[in-house]
């Protein structure tokens, strides 16, 4: 992966897993020239392929945005131990805490993702999670197995199911104590 010390070096290259932050887990496809409003732009292409979607992000704007390479193992390792901790949920109006966890999935910031997913947990012996709750609750589930299946070549149910183990290691900790 080319680093930032030649300006016209590439931060990302062609076939590489990116995490775009509104979107989750991405491939760029390939690195396009295109005029826009009269103007030669170079893009990335990126491919979601469970959204099926391609997001064309201007090179020289890709950090800025937000979009990132894969998360390392250990911020996967940090990210998993986060989801272990005890929830810590506000005692302020829903609508507000919605707002906070939808912005801390959107920022494409895993630890963030895992605090979201670690907070909306509900156990078999809990209350039933509302509409909202829960819709915030499966997609941070989902951007974190996403990236989790591509950081360690495993398909997403696979992922799913470490999720779960990590989500049920935080309950036996929580009878424990």
């Amino acid at each position: 992966m080319a680093k930032k010390a030649d300006t016209a070096a590439l931060a990302f290259e062609v076939g590489q897993s990116v995490v775009y932050p509104a979107h989750g887990v991405g491939k760029i496809t390939s690195v396009e020239k295109q005029t826009v409003a009269g103007m030669e732009l170079e893009v990335y292409v990126v491919a979601f392929e469970q959204d099926k979607m391609i997001l064309r992000v201007p090179t020289n704007r890709a950090e800025a945005s937000g979009m990132r390479a894969l998360a390392g193992s250990k911020l996967v390792d940090d990210a998993m131990k986060t989801l272990g901790g005890r929830a810590r949920v506000k005692r302020t109006m829903w609508s507000r805490r919605a707002q906070e966890y939808e912005a801390k999935i959107n920022s494409g910031d895993l630890i963030s993702i895992a605090e979201v997913v670690r907070d909306l947990h509900r156990g078999e012996d809990q209350p039933e999670q509302s509409y909202s709750e829960r819709q915030l609750y499966e997609s941070a589930l989902d951007r974190m197995a996403r990236e989790l299946a591509a950081v360690e070549s495993i398909d997403k149910a696979t992922a799913m199911e470490k999720l779960a183990k990590g989500l049920a290691a935080k309950k036996k900790v929580a009878a424990a104590a």
